[in-house]
């Protein structure tokens, strides 16, 4: 593998691979859905229904962190899969993987392309689009250094966002620049647990999706400098981090705002005018707070989609390494980042976009469902390659501390992630089969994705007649540059 050595250069920073996983993780889904979140479950519904979710990244992160600090390749989970579980399994993974995130990309430029309409209501919406796909694309193709700088960027405006809310929602519940609401809030009605049981599984799912991108390190380690050192500390930081300001976020939104104001079920892109963070911020005397909220937003979206080309580019690229993928997509361009997968990837996303302006959208929709699914198996994914690495490294007589990272807990970390990984999956549209008819509809566009990976996974297994690799046969072999 010396052409990778030669040429994919390990050129992110500790810093960059901080910022990918935290904006990964800080999104649309803190900012924009956080107040339907509160409504549902009540502030205390959602306080636990996150607090789980984020125990289970939390074990989720630790055992990428484990496999990518011994291993750190761009395939990440794919590679995992095909060393330590059953090379039908990464394949399915990567591809599931792939066009998760080439989806997500298409699904950004709709989102986009909504946020801007606030300030340019006559610009179609297409224009924006086509001019975001070709920012994302620049930057990406550019360099990884210019892709891991522009992600710190749009990362540290939503951190720096994040911790103003939770600095000026203190204040106010404290009394400053207002009366203190006191913990009124939390007593009205319900509160502070609203729907009982049935509402905070139902946040569970809202939560998983929040969560998702934190893996990205597991992607991004293949570029790392140092990574033995830079992915254990970037995992522990990212679970604090996130829990610290998910957490704050609701406690703030809790006592500030009650769970009965019709703003929190109403909150989307197009009226970011009533997101929580906007209410709070006008409330304290913010006048554009509106605007301000508008731009930070943008800066997530476009962060998403900047990652989100990064990551299915590697992925594809890791992909082709191990046979997986057409070898064209192993061309690099003189600065060292996939090209033909780079543009694989943007055309795909594309395709996709455009596949909303058609027919009122219904072929995009199922493409964004069979998408948000994917990321949950992709969790799956990594909860089952790390209890097979570690079942593998007991089987054949290694020493542990051989690691240079141990993630905690083990084997109850990942057999709990794998468990709630399952119930979130399982849950996505359990409202389907709970009324006098099923909707049959709604479960098939809730639970695509699944039968979708079973398919790319049976396809693959009976073309190449795959089994489970033995324990003692897995391949443990540490190096930084991996050769299939």
């Amino acid at each position: 593998m010396a052409e990778e050595r030669q040429e994919l250069r390990r050129s992110l920073k500790a810093r960059h691979m901080n910022m990918i996983a935290i904006g990964g993780a800080i999104g649309t889904g803190l900012f924009v859905a956080g107040g339907e979140t509160v409504s549902s479950a009540g502030p205390g519904g959602a306080l636990v229904a996150y607090s789980f979710i984020g125990v289970m990244v939390y074990f989720l992160m630790t055992s990428l962190g484990e496999m990518a600090a011994y291993l750190p390749v761009s395939g990440s989970f794919e590679t995992y899969a095909n060393r330590y579980v059953d090379k039908s399994l990464g394949f399915a993974l990567g591809w599931n993987y792939w066009f998760n995130w080439a989806i997500t990309l298409a699904a950004e430029l709709v989102a986009g392309a909504l946020i801007m309409k606030y300030w340019f209501p006559d610009i179609p919406a297409s224009v924006w689009s086509g001019i975001f796909l070709v920012i994302l694309f620049s930057l990406n193709y550019l360099s990884t250094r210019s892709y891991g700088e522009s992600e710190f960027l749009f990362a540290s405006i939503k951190v720096i966002t994040v911790i103003t809310f939770l600095i000026v929602g203190t204040l106010l519940i404290l009394g400053v620049g207002g009366e203190s609401p006191g913990f009124v809030n939390w007593t009205i009605g319900d509160a502070p647990f609203v729907g009982g049981g049935t509402a905070i599984l139902g946040i569970f799912m809202v939560a998983g999706f929040s969560f998702q991108g934190t893996e990205m390190i597991g992607i991004a380690a293949g570029e790392s400098e140092d990574p033995e050192k830079n992915i254990p500390k970037a995992v522990h930081s990212i679970f604090w981090r996130i829990l610290l300001f998910y957490l704050g976020a609701f406690i703030v939104i809790g006592f500030l705002i009650p769970y009965t104001d019709p703003n929190l079920l109403n909150t989307d892109v197009e009226n970011i005018s009533i997101s929580p963070f906007t209410l709070v911020f006008e409330r304290f005397g913010l006048v554009a707070a509106a605007s301000v909220m508008n731009a930070v937003i943008l800066t997530a979206v476009l962060s998403a989609g900047n990652s989100g080309l990064y990551v299915s580019t590697r992925m594809l690229y890791a992909m082709a390494k191990t046979g997986q993928a057409p070898k064209l997509f192993l061309k690099l361009n003189k600065r060292g980042v996939p090209s033909y997968a780079l543009f694989a990837t943007a055309v795909f996303g594309l395709a996709a976009f455009l596949t909303s302006l058609i027919g009122e959208g219904k072929a995009y929709d199922w493409l964004v469902n069979i998408s948000g699914m994917a990321g949950f198996i992709t969790w799956i994914g990594i909860a089952v390659c790390h209890y097979r690495f570690r079942r593998a490294f007991k089987a054949q007589n290694k020493d542990l501390s051989a690691l240079p990272y141990k993630a905690s807990l083990f084997p109850f970390g990942p057999i709990l992630a794998l468990i709630l990984c399952i119930i979130v999956t399982a849950g996505q549209n359990y409202s389907a089969f709970t009324g006098p008819e099923i909707d049959w509809y709604g479960a098939s566009v809730a639970y695509i994705g699944i039968p979708v990976f079973l398919a790319v996974f049976l396809y693959h297994k009976a073309k190449h007649k795959t089994r489970l690799i033995p324990l003692k046969d897995v391949n443990l072999t540490r190096a930084e540059y991996i050769e299939e």
